[in-house]
């Protein structure tokens, strides 16, 4: 049950094309966008479809995997963890930031 503390499961579709880094190491980095659907009726039956945007980040094998085979608009799903960070702007405001790192990616769709 200890692997289930900090695991999320998405499935959606790429917001824009990936921007990916090659570091000094010689690593890649790969940060995208995904966009998830939820449909649902509201309390008058109206039929409601919410996104939600995710900000996801691969390392290293991942990392190259979404450099050859993603592009905006594919179906994905990925499994990863949640991540917490702040830091400070340029004019010195603390801001905050959650992304999902990625450990897994599998391809959907065409």
């Amino acid at each position: 049950m200890s692997t289930l503390r900090n695991k999320v499961n998405l499935i959606g579709n790429i917001g824009n094309d990936p921007e990916i880094q090659t570091l000094d190491s010689g690593r890649k980095l790969a940060k995208l966008t995904l966009a998830t659907n939820e449909v649902y009726k509201n309390d008058k039956g109206e039929k409601v479809e919410e996104t939600q945007w995710h900000r996801l980040t691969a390392w290293g094998k991942t990392a190259e995997i979404i450099e050859k085979y993603v592009t905006k608009g594919k179906e994905i799903a990925v499994e990863g963890k949640l991540s917490h960070r702040s830091y400070d702007d340029k004019s010195g405001e603390k801001k905050y930031s959650t992304e999902v790192i990625i450990s897994e990616v599998l391809l959907l769709g065409k």
